[in-house]
């Protein structure tokens, strides 16, 4: 599990108390009624979008998976039946006179 630094990595020019002011500022902004509701909807955006990006990377493993290997050596084709062979005599020849 990622850690809280690792996951404002993003915003490298925000310290602490930075981070402070700007929480400060969204409590008054939105109330402490609000505060629960937000970090709840942010919440299931996060798993939302993960849970989006996990499918992607299966989809592209499983893709990969199909690409058949252009090193590998070709399968040898299986061979073509040939037709069956009718053996029949040949008609008599007709009697000379």
């Amino acid at each position: 599990m990622p850690t809280t630094l690792a996951l404002l990595a993003f915003l490298p020019d925000i310290v602490g108390g930075e981070m402070v002011v700007v929480l400060l500022l969204v409590l008054l902004l939105f109330g402490g009624e609000k505060m629960p509701q937000l970090a709840k909807g942010l919440g299931k955006a996060l798993r939302e979008f993960k849970k989006a990006a996990g499918d992607v990377e299966q989809e592209f493993k499983r893709a990969l998976d199909e690409v058949p290997d252009p090193t590998a050596p070709a399968k040898p084709a299986a061979p073509r039946p040939t037709p069956p062979v009718s053996r029949t005599e040949p008609p008599p020849a007709p009697p000379r006179s």
